[in-house]
């Protein structure tokens, strides 16, 4: 039995001149009594300190001279034989400021699991926890988390937050957080306690849950520890971040000593599913029984081996419905888990870049290799996956990313072998330089053999801390393609500074007509590409203001004869406000020429040959989400080729307490051309039910105005072991006005964790 749980409670708030004297006598504590809190003396002479210029902290782990209770109350003797971790510096509000609320964290570990608790002192009435379900979102609510660079490489981690009430999220960060992995699931225990003075919780982590390197002899990890308290839009960590970085960047983090004696197990996990469906006559799927295998098995400390046998997506949520009002295709995001989870080895193209810089292109306008291509037609129906395997890791200073693929023959579309290779090499801190090859073959007609290569390499270096060089050059191979090479070419150079004022940076990409990777997405091809930007983001702290950012920007497009195509010249404004909320102004000015006419939408107006300079601002604000009620709106009017066009968009969430959400959506686009006018309506009605952690519940309800088509999804999800469910899911499309038959279907379907 631990020692009665009894935490005297603190101060919950403090004025800036205390902050100020606490700050200087917290800071001769450190500067005299350093050992005693496990932590480097900081060697500032005054506030505030400067993340960039702040040596790295380090903290001793503490082997558990007794059993942990996971209770959410961490009262046994072996807590207090950790030393605490106390000192904390902001991020926001005020850059460079100790925290203005008291937080002691402490860490543990023995031959079963890593082990952290927290004591966070705040007015309990003030606590702010939107959500019980699992990697609920954790930047509108009170936090605490942690990362754990396992492999001490600055560069990969796993991250774990919990809210007041138990909720628990984790995830998978790369690339010093270039990409940040929602759908990884590991096995934790939590518990959280609500107290008088705030609120305290314990963690456990076993070690088959991680991925390290056994060793008898001592090992450091990387490590930080972040808190976020919602209601005064406060963030602060121990290894101090600039205000633009988030806490998954390991580069900044601090450094845990002395875990020694670790063993990292079998890491096996099987993850077998039963699931029943049926379907209505009019649905796309049919009724079927069916059983499936996952397997998870950690090869080495840092390479990972996952198998499927019959994958099943039948509990992923719907898609969300959008509108497409350009000649170019839509991207939609990937929502299945097993693609999204290690994802970030996968990574080619224009989503590869840093998110903190501007560089005017992402993901969705040309990414090698598009999930979504995998196990779904171009119109979102599910392909049978018969099976296949993915490994991904590192190897010293490779990263290596490796799957295959099988989907089944369905409705006249031949089964199809699918592969994708990625290697990576880590050099110069956070530079790499990489490879990637992507692979689709079917058996076409008579036999004959119809395949889609593609292969690139990328290279991109972070230099002097604030500059971004990235490039990449790829090609595609085709059985369906005979143009010459520079047709089926893409190439791209660009360089940013992004620092905690300036923002700018220049771009060129270069896409041959015949660019069209199988299993990619590209979104404009035949095309030269040039983007500039220049902005800045001052900070006004103590002024409500957090940050504002005017920016200016040019997009230039010409074919490949360099005849011009599009040009945007504009500018805007955001500002970001202490309490969460945001607003931004733009203005933007256009020409565009069309070489062939195109239809708009589904309706029956189209715009001809020619070119059509236009005009537009737009204007958007989001409150604060920390709010039992906020809201988001957005305005737009302008030029449409030759015509006008208006948009205009509401939402709202409602969010009374932790167990409850609803969120409503409408958007409106109104063109107006010289053969006549045409709306577009896109709105949606979301509620989600947390009663427990393990029990979730959510409908989604849709309209699309273009097709007047109401589609509805709703899915019951509880939790009966860890990483183990049981789903129920609806699925329902009709046409609003009731006339002829719903596509309908229900299915069941329930998997468990085996670990080994």
């Amino acid at each position: 039995m631990g020692r009665p749980f009894c935490f005297p409670p603190r101060p919950c708030s403090v004025n800036s001149t205390v902050v100020r004297a606490c700050g200087f006598v917290a800071l001769l504590a450190v500067i005299v009594v350093p050992v005693a809190f496990g932590q480097e003396p900081s060697g500032e002479s005054e506030w505030p300190i400067i993340p960039s210029n702040y040596p790295r902290p380090s903290h001793p782990a503490t082997r558990a001279s007794g059993p942990i209770v996971i209770d959410g109350r961490p009262d046994e003797a072996a807590w207090e034989e950790a030393p605490p971790i106390t000192r904390f510096i902001q991020s926001r509000p005020n850059l460079g400021y100790p925290a203005t609320k008291e937080t002691i964290v402490r860490v543990l570990y023995d031959d079963e699991a890593f082990y952290f608790s927290g004591i966070l002192y705040d007015d309990p009435e003030n606590l702010t926890a939107t959500s019980l379900e699992r990697d609920f979102q954790p930047t509108e609510q009170d936090v605490i988390s942690f990362v754990l660079d396992t492999n001490l490489d600055r560069r990969n981690c796993f991250l774990f937050y919990i809210n007041p009430y138990g909720a628990v999220g984790d995830a998978q960060a790369f690339d010093d957080m270039r990409v940040l992995n929602y759908a990884w699931d590991g096995v934790v225990q939590v518990e959280t306690q609500i107290t008088d003075f705030g609120w305290t919780m314990e963690i456990a982590i076993p070690w088959t849950t991680l991925r390290f390197e056994g060793a008898e002899g001592s090992q450091d990890w990387g490590f930080n520890v972040q808190r976020r308290i919602r209601s005064i839009n406060e963030s602060s960590t121990w290894s101090p971040l600039e205000r633009r970085e988030y806490q998954p960047k390991v580069s900044r983090a601090g450094t845990l000593t002395g875990l020694s004696g670790l063993e990292q197990g079998s890491n096996l996990w099987l993850m077998p599913y039963a699931r029943g469906s049926v379907a209505s006559a009019t649905a796309a799927t049919a009724d079927e029984v069916d059983v499936g295998l996952d397997l998870k098995y950690g090869v080495t400390s840092s390479l990972t081996l996952d198998a499927t046998y019959r994958t099943d997506f039948s509990h992923v949520e719907v898609d969300q419905l959008q509108v497409n009002l350009t000649r170019f295709p839509l991207f939609f995001p990937e929502r299945r888990n097993f693609f999204i989870e290690n994802s970030g080895m996968f990574e080619f193209g224009d989503g590869a870049s840093p998110r903190e810089y501007r560089l005017g292109v992402s993901g969705r306008d040309l990414t090698l290799f598009h999930t979504r291509r995998v196990g779904l037609s171009p119109g979102g129906e599910l392909i049978p996956i018969v099976g296949g395997v993915r490994l991904t890791g590192s190897v010293g200073q490779f990263e290596i990313g490796a799957l295959a693929m099988h989907t089944d023959e369905v409705a006249g579309r031949a089964a199809e072998n699918l592969s994708v290779m990625r290697l990576r090499r880590r050099m110069l801190g956070a530079s790499n330089v990489g490879f990637m090859v992507t692979h689709r073959d079917l058996a076409g007609e008579e036999g004959q053999p119809v395949y889609n290569r593609a292969y690139g390499m990328d290279a991109n270096f972070r230099l002097a801390d604030h500059f971004l060089l990235t490039s990449y050059v790829a090609a595609v191979e085709s059985s369906e393609l005979e143009s010459d090479l520079k047709d089926r070419l893409a190439l791209r150079l660009s360089a940013g500074w992004r620092d905690a004022f300036w923002n700018t940076s220049v771009l060129y990409r270069r896409l041959g007509a015949g660019f069209d990777p199988g299993l990619g997405f590209v979104r404009r091809q035949g095309i030269n590409h040039y983007y500039g930007t220049f902005g800045v983001h001052p900070s006004f702290e103590g002024s409500g203001i957090q940050e504002i950012n005017p920016y200016v920007t040019i997009d230039y497009f010409t074919n490949l004869e360099s005849v011009l195509e599009t040009r945007n010249v504009g500018g805007g404004l955001g500002f970001n406000l202490d309490d969460g909320s945001r607003s931004s102004l733009t203005y933007e000015h256009s020409f565009e020429r069309l070489f062939e006419p195109f239809q708009v939408s589904r309706s029956n107006l189209s715009v001809g040959v020619g070119d059509y300079q236009t005009q537009a601002v737009a204007f958007s604000h989001r409150t604060s989400q920390a709010r039992i009620l906020s809201a988001n709106v957005s305005l737009s009017h302008g030029g449409y080729f030759d015509g006008n066009q208006t948009s205009y968009g509401v939402g709202g969430v409602w969010n009374p307490n932790r167990y409850i959400a609803l969120e409503a959506t409408f958007n409106r686009s109104e063109i107006s051309l010289p053969d006549g006018d045409f709306v577009a309506d896109i709105s949606g009605l979301k509620m989600l039910l947390n009663p427990t952690t393990d029990l979730q519940m959510n409908a989604f309800v849709q309209y699309n105005g273009i097709t007047d088509e109401v589609v509805s999804n709703l899915r019951f999800r509880f939790t009966h072991a860890p990483l183990s469910d049981l789903y129920l899911v609806y699925s329902e499309r009709r046409t609003a006005g009731g006339s002829g038959d719903p596509e309908r279907s229900i299915a069941v379907k329930v998997n468990r964790l085996l670990a080994f």
